[in-house]
């Protein structure tokens, strides 16, 4: 797509751009469907590929799926032609960034990473999944990747149902000693290490949060999920049977140096042991939603993430038939859960059935000029709100530290 094109798109959208849905599928555990998409398309990929699990945002990153996936597998797109439903009429959310750099995303965004540095996703998973972490940038760096701290929410207006398995390990109890799970990834190979029994798990409850640095074990549970992360696929999987399903030792080692596959202590050296094994894990990485003190009665806000150097995100709830300007000090993607309106001067409605490769009206990406002027923002619905969860890079000064 052409320079011209994302100027002339930017320029018409007054600082905002419509962003088209981004589907990722995975070929483990099963789907929850639950990100509203057509029970007929969640093999859409086809079977080999796996059912689709997760809906990516304002991703600039592609998925980390292997040899089989397309080259723009997890990166989101901008709709160019909003009379139409052309799957041609868009261009790459990435291309626009570079294109516009700090116009769009910010002066100090560009200056230190030169690319907006995160992306959202939906998690929907029916079951558990595998105690993993994700790694730090130290050891991110020794296979040349970036670093993966990520959040959580779990939005009410996703959760019809919680799944098999609505609860999460995090860590491990504070008893648990190093030598202990070093002998349980020694046997990664020969038995059901059960690593979770190890490990504390927390019951899930909707509307609320958590936030998980790099170097922390978890094992989430079954709610849909809305994730703002760092931009990385990168991890490692210590436990090796769950849900049933045998993982292979390769889903721990895959981001191991080849030298230090098979050196146990430079695995272990991935975790963040202090964090692992906090006795105060639940007063430090939980997140309760934090109301903010609002004078405009047409509209509330609340911090979903926050106390996390790297991202920061917000739920907007708009009343019924209000309009209202919000205003952010920076730049944003967005996602809409409930109701219908208009968002800047786009139609916004939050779809019921989605069919893959449609276009919908839910997905925006807000740049920081527009952020700070104020969007205007209409509830269309009589009776109920129109609700927006926001995703925010490190830059939102505004952000609970």
């Amino acid at each position: 797509m052409s320079s011209s094109i994302i100027r002339q798109t930017f320029e018409k959208g007054q600082g905002v751009f419509h962003l088209a849905p981004t589907w990722v599928p995975r070929n483990f555990n099963q789907a929850g469907q639950r990100l509203r998409l057509h029970p007929d398309d969640y093999f859409a990929l086809g079977m080999r590929r796996g059912s689709i699990k997760e809906r990516w945002f304002s991703s600039v990153i592609p998925a980390a799926n292997g040899p089989l996936a397309p080259a723009d597998e997890g990166l989101s797109y901008v709709i160019a032609d909003e009379r139409s439903n052309d799957p041609a009429g868009k261009f790459l959310f990435r291309a626009a960034v570079q294109e516009l750099g700090a116009e769009l995303i910010g002066a100090t965004l560009w200056q230190k990473y030169a690319n907006w540095p995160m992306y959202a996703k939906f998690f929907d998973y029916k079951q558990p999944l595998f105690h993993h972490l994700h790694l730090d940038d130290a050891a991110a760096g020794r296979v040349n990747r970036l670093g993966k701290p990520e959040a959580y929410y779990f939005p009410l207006q996703m959760n019809n149902y919680g799944g098999d398995f609505p609860v999460t390990y995090f860590g491990f109890d504070p008893g648990v000693t190093k030598e202990m799970v070093r002998q349980r990834l020694l046997d990664y190979e020969t038995r059901d290490t059960r690593l979770t029994e190890l490990s504390r798990a927390y019951r899930l409850t909707p509307g609320t949060g958590w936030y998980v640095p790099a170097g922390v074990l978890h094992a989430p549970g079954s709610l849909l999920t809305y994730e703002p992360q760092w931009n990385s696929e990168v991890g490692a999987v210590f436990e090796n049977v769950a849900a049933g399903a045998i993982l292979a030792r390769q889903s721990l080692v895959s981001n191991v140096p080849p030298e230090e596959k098979d050196n146990v202590d430079y695995i272990m050296g991935l975790m963040n042991w202090e964090i692992n094994v906090d006795p105060q894990f639940s007063q430090h990485y939980f997140r309760p939603p934090l109301p903010i003190p609002q004078v405009d009665a047409g509209f509330a806000e609340q911090w979903i993430t926050y106390a996390a150097p790297y991202f920061s995100a917000k739920q907007l709830s708009v009343a019924p038939g209000a309009s209202v300007l919000v205003k952010d000090c920076a730049a944003y993607g967005c996602i809409l859960v409930q109701g219908h309106g208009s968002f800047g001067g786009y139609v916004a409605e939050t779809p019921t059935l989605l069919r893959f490769g449609q276009f919908s009206a839910d997905e925006f990406f807000v740049s920081q000029a527009a952020a700070q002027a104020g969007v205007a923002i209409v509830n269309h619905s009589r009776y109920e709100p129109l609700v927006i969860l926001k995703h925010f890079g490190p830059n939102n000064s505004d952000a609970p530290q």
